[in-house]
């Protein structure tokens, strides 16, 4: 970026920058704006300008910049923008919650923080707050785990059988394989 705006002071300019350069309670940066104003007044090269006033070259023109546009004034403001940064928009909100519905790329289980954020383009923490509002867990698996069992169809209709029609007089119990069940020692031999 070059330099594209001439400083040139008018007398109530002048007399103006001159006294909030002679003020002692004004802040560094207001003091430090109207020194770059004053040099550029004198016609100046902009490296010699950024080097008196210990700013960089940007700096210079941007200062330059805003007093052309708007005076003194400008000088003393600094730019306002909205607090925070700027939400996610709704269809990138609606990408990571479509994708995380969807089965993960590769052979992974389940979509993690750090994937989705690299195949969407956001951070993790914002993909952390979308799985956050909408309650989402993709780690916590709540979907049925097939058998490679050739027989587990049959299998299955057998024990679901015995529940829906129960044989007459008969008590049906389920036992699972879990190591940490213990029965009571007077069951053990009627079962």
């Amino acid at each position: 970026m070059a330099q594209t705006v001439s400083v040139i002071l008018g007398s109530e300019d002048r007399i103006r920058l001159a006294a909030i350069l002679g003020d002692r309670n004004r802040p560094l940066k207001h003091v430090q704006r109207v020194n770059i104003i004053l040099l550029s007044a004198e016609w100046l090269p902009v490296l010699e300008v950024a080097r008196r006033a210990g700013v960089s070259r940007p700096a210079v023109w941007r200062w330059q910049r805003r007093y052309a546009e708007q005076g003194v004034e400008g000088l003393l403001r600094d730019k306002t923008r909205k607090p925070g940064r700027a939400p996610l928009a709704t269809a990138m909100v609606a990408k990571v919650l479509a994708l995380t519905c969807s089965e993960p790329p590769g052979a992974v289980t389940h979509w993690t923080g750090r994937a989705m954020a690299r195949t969407v383009g956001i951070s993790l923490s914002a993909v952390q707050r979308i799985w956050q509002a909408n309650r989402l867990q993709p780690h916590r698996l709540r979907s049925f785990k097939r058998s490679s069992d050739p027989a587990f169809a049959s299998k299955v209709e057998d024990i679901v059988g015995l529940y829906m029609d129960p044989p007459c007089h008969a008590v049906v119990l389920s036992i699972d394989e879990k190591s940490h069940v213990w029965m009571a020692p007077g069951l053990q031999g009627e079962l």
